[in-house]
């Protein structure tokens, strides 16, 4: 039995499943604070124009989102994530950080 023939029946027979987990559960974390930062980045923001701190705290979530939008691809971009997960994964940290991005320039 060749390689190929050995790889294509471990894959029918559902051996990479638990490999998808091992990835797919830390990167769905990182997403799901992504997310959490960019909501609060939307919805908190500064009160009026002499809430020095709401400014700093709304740019300090769209910060840290933009990082882990930005790990978020990185670990999505590493060819086994990307074999096993598939290119959809690239979606959430893309749209996280575009909405993160439109926010902090929309912030003034």
């Amino acid at each position: 039995m060749s390689f190929d023939a050995e790889r294509a029946q471990r894959e029918a027979s559902g051996s990479r499943r638990p490999v998808r987990w091992v990835f797919a559960l830390p990167l769905a974390l990182v997403h799901a604070l992504n997310a959490v930062l960019v909501y609060a980045a939307v919805f908190n923001g500064p009160q009026a124009a002499w809430d020095h701190q709401g400014y700093e705290g709304t740019a300090a979530a769209v910060f840290l989102s933009l990082c882990l939008s930005l790990l978020g691809v990185v670990i999505t971009f590493l060819p086994p994530v990307r074999r096993a997960l598939g290119p959809w994964w690239f979606t959430p940290p893309l749209v996280l950080g575009v909405i993160a991005w439109v926010r902090i320039e929309t912030l003034g």
